[in-house]
Order: structure tokens, then sequence, then C-alpha cells
């Protein structure tokens, strides 16, 4: 509680009064009221010790008793007192950043499940969980059931074929023979040609082979299984493209771009690391109204696996200097329209209320930038702005 100087001065002089009248009348009277007092604290008779503690503890509680009666009246008489007390903190320009905080999964492009293209026995598997495979090996062997024999009758018959439409082609060119003879030889080897390509294409079915070099992850059936085409094999992975996929809300088109600074967090391993935006869909999802980024990752750690979940931090936004301020001292009308109460013409802590119209920006947590309404070093009214009014008169509190 503040007190103007003169009250203070006055205040002082009573308690003072009140002690010496209530102690003794003049210095003499104080001087032998001391050596009484040693007297009584040097002597060994207990009664006298007990009242004269009692005879000290009654003057106490008389003083406090006084002390409460001439706050009241100080509070009575000082028009100030009643004054609404406030807390204000102070307008000034700062650097101010802005994150959208997003979760996304790591994946990768290089991650197949190899299935079946042919039914038959599985008669090879060729790899085991964890083994390094390089692009083009063979990995497991499903029974032709005798199309490769097939396929080796069929190339005799196309040889046959082939030196059977040699001969007419050379009988035709030295105008020797019919035509139809040169055509049905000419027909008979493209059709047994295509019928081995056909076959060949079929007995490519039964070997599988590892479409990019990587790691065997998973083996699903076992050698000596029947499978049939679909049937999933083995599942084969490549860690040295990793990338997190996420959506992002079509808000941020403008802000969250290809080359954008990103923020990585793993938290289930514990693992942080920084990055960038790779790509920036085109895309708008209509249903969600999102589009997606893919963020490289750019360390590589054996826990950081498929499917792993991830947290992302985009900084969207910049401003170098930006007024910024607690959501909650800002108040709303009717109309919609945002204003905050500060303070002017300020004396003895004493000042007046004036309501001020800010326009908004972005936020971060509590805080949220004023685009508009404010400049630097204005006194803004935070404890007890939800009770005060334009034009009111208010006193501050000092105390932090």
């Amino acid at each position: 509680m503040k007190y103007s100087p003169m009250l203070k001065i006055n205040l002082f002089s009573l308690i003072l009064s009140v002690l010496l009248l209530s102690s003794c009348g003049d210095g003499k009277q104080i001087d032998s009221s001391k050596i009484a007092f040693d007297n009584v604290l040097k002597s060994k008779n207990l009664d006298s010790i007990r009242a004269k503690k009692d005879e000290l503890n009654a003057k106490q509680q008389e003083i406090t008793s006084q002390l409460k009666a001439i706050n009241a009246r100080i509070t009575t008489l000082d028009e100030n007192s009643n004054l609404p007390l406030i807390s204000t903190l102070t307008s000034k320009f700062e650097p101010f950043i802005h994150y959208i905080e997003l979760q996304g999964n790591v994946t990768t492009k290089s991650l197949v499940t190899l299935r079946a293209e042919f039914n038959g026995l599985l008669s090879q598997v060729y790899v085991k969980k964890g083994d390094k495979v390089i692009k083009g090996q063979i990995l497991a062997k499903i029974d032709d059931g005798g199309l490769a024999q097939q396929i080796a009758q069929m190339e005799i018959q196309r040889d046959l074929a082939k030196t059977t439409y040699d001969r007419q082609k050379r009988l035709w060119d030295q105008n020797i023979g019919s035509e139809i003879q040169y055509l049905q030889a000419k027909s008979s080897y493209e059709a047994q040609n295509e019928a081995i390509n056909q076959m060949n294409q079929q007995l490519a079915k039964t070997r599988v082979t590892a479409p990019f070099s990587g790691t065997i992850d998973e083996i699903f059936t076992e050698q000596g299984n029947l499978v049939t085409a679909g049937v999933a094999l083995m599942r084969l992975i490549n860690l040295d493209d990793m990338y997190i996929e996420t959506e992002v809300p079509e808000r941020y088109i403008t802000g969250v771009t290809k080359g954008k600074v990103v923020e990585i967090e793993f938290p289930v391993i514990g693992k942080s690391m920084k990055s960038r935006i790779r790509e920036a869909g085109n895309f708008i999802n209509p249903s969600n109204r999102t589009y997606k980024i893919e963020v490289d990752v750019t360390e590589t750690n054996e826990n950081i696996k498929p499917n792993l979940t991830a947290r992302l931090r985009i900084n969207d936004y910049s401003n170098p200097e930006a007024i910024l301020i607690p959501q909650n001292i800002i108040s709303e009308d009717a109309e919609g329209a945002q204003y905050v109460y500060t303070l002017k013409d300020v004396a003895n802590n004493i000042g007046t209320v004036q309501r001020v119209d800010i326009t908004t920006g972005q936020t971060q947590g509590n805080i949220i930038e004023v685009e508009s309404g404010l400049t630097e070093n204005m006194q803004l009214i935070k404890e007890g702005a939800r009770s005060v009014k334009d034009g009111q008169r208010v006193r501050i509190d000092t105390i932090e």
C-alpha cells in the first residue's frame, strides 16, 4: 500500500508520540523506567519479572491496536488508496521466430515386398534375413514345372522353322517358288519365335531377383512351400535414402516450402537433427486440405527405421522487429475488434487507463505478435486488464 509523503510524515509523528506517551512523560521518566526495567531483570524475584512481562505485553497490544486505527484512518483520507491496483509491462521491439509443429513418419522409396509371380513349389531360397544383396541378384527360385524343357523343345522347332524360312527367302529373292510358300515359312518362324519369347517371360517369373541393392529385412515364405502368384516371399529394404513424410495444412503453403530448415526429433530414440524440406507437394488433398512434404534424414543411425515417428519444427515466419504481448491481456468488443489497455498521464505510480485498438498476427504459445496499434515503450496493463475501463484512474503495483 502506497501513501502520500505528508501522510507518511504524520504517521511517523503519531506513532512516535504514542510510544513516548505510553512510556513516560519526559527524558527523566525514560531513564527511570529503564533503570526500573534493569533492576527487575537483574532481580531474582520471579513474580516481579512476570509482572513486568505482563505490563509490556499490555503496552504492545495497545500500540498494535492504535496502529490499526491509524492505518484505517489513512485509508479513509487517502483517495488514491481506493484506486484499483494493476501491474504493467512495457512494449518493445524484439525478434519473433514462429514455428509450426508437425508429426511425420520415416519412410523410403527403396522398400518393397517381393511377391511370387508364378504358381509352384518354392524350390530354392538363396538368402536369409539380414543378408546384403545387389540389384539383379537371384534371391529365390520357384519350380517351373517343366517349362524350361518345353522352351528347349520349342527352340528346336524354331531353329527348323528358321532354316525353312531362310531357304524360302533365298529362293524368293531369285524369283523361284511361290510367294505363299515364302510367306508361310516367314510366318511360321516368327510365330515360333514369339511363342518362345512369351515362354521365356513366364520362366523369368520363376526367378525372384532384387530390384535394387539393399538388405533382406524379412523372409515370409520358407523354402519347400507351395506358392501362388501374389504371395509375399520376402521384404527388401535400403536405408541409404530415408526421408520423413508428413502433411501440412494448406494455410502454411506460402511459409512451408522446398528448402526450409527443419528441426527433427525422434522421441522414441532420443535423437535430434536438422534438415531441409527436399520436396513440397503440388497437390492439395480436398478431403483434409493438406499437402505433403518430404524431409531428408541427414544422419545415419541404426535405430532410425521406416515408420518411426518424428516430430518436426519448421520456421514458417520471422520478424526481426516485432512487438510481442501475452494473449491473455487482449480483449475483444461486440464487433470483434481487439484492444488492450495502456496507461497515460502517469505520475507517482498513478495513471489513467486508455483503450488502444490493435491488429494481431502470428502466435507462439501464449505470445502474440501485434501488427499495428502499439509502439515501443508503451505501458500496457497486465494484471488487472480485465477489471478496468477506459478513462479510469488506477494505481500501479511496483512490487514484482
